[in-house]
């Protein structure tokens, strides 16, 4: 009896050890495949991150070469710019404020277009005349002198300190005025010099 009853307390604890022993390698398999397809997943996940990572890199190295290359040619046509209208300048200003400063050229052109607002020299066209405070007097009596008294009565005089040389000329009561200033002068002629001035300087 004590052997049979040994019997089965050995069959018992044999057949709970083994069975054990399944469960034990069950439970370690899942949890083999369960890591194995979590690293899976998480090497998946890493590689899409590095890869989204790669693309936003292109993506900012391509638009930050973009962006360099375009305010370098900004740059470099601000600069000719600058170039090209210190080259005019240095090459206009100097004669048109000389000869626009001289009183007597003035008067010479004052008297042009006075005489371009009166072509008959018929009923007089009122004109004022705005000239710098330095040349004004002077200018002012060579144009008399050259007008016909006519005329020269319909022609008015002021003084200015809003340009060096040169003169404007407003036909009274229209609103509008022509400029022959120094300044509308400079900017004319370099307008016009600028694009040979850039094929010297630049062969384009």
């Amino acid at each position: 009896m004590q052997n049979k009853l040994q019997e089965l307390t050995d069959r018992l604890y044999n057949e709970g050890l083994a069975r054990g022993k399944q469960d034990a390698e069950t439970l370690l398999e899942e949890a083999r495949k369960k890591s194995s397809d979590i690293i899976s997943e998480a090497k998946d996940e890493a590689a899409k991150i590095i890869e989204s990572a790669r693309r936003e890199a292109e993506a900012l190295k391509t638009k930050t070469e973009g962006d360099i290359k375009m305010a370098s040619s900004q740059v470099m046509q601000q600069l000719r710019q600058q170039i090209e209208k210190l080259v005019t300048s240095s090459a206009v200003d100097a004669p048109v404020r000389g000869a626009l400063s001289d009183s007597d050229y003035v008067s010479e052109l004052i008297v042009s277009v006075v005489k371009a607002f009166n072509p008959a020299e018929g009923l007089a066209v009122p004109l004022e005349v705005i000239l710098p405070k330095s040349i004004k007097d002077a200018t002012e009596n060579t144009v008399a002198k050259a007008l016909s008294s006519a005329v020269a009565k319909g022609v008015e005089f002021s003084a200015t300190d809003r340009f060096d040389g040169g003169f404007r000329v407003a036909p009274k009561g229209e609103g509008y005025f022509v400029d022959f200033t120094d300044e509308s002068f400079t900017a004319l002629i370099s307008e016009y010099l600028r694009p040979a001035t850039a094929k010297i300087l630049f062969g384009k």
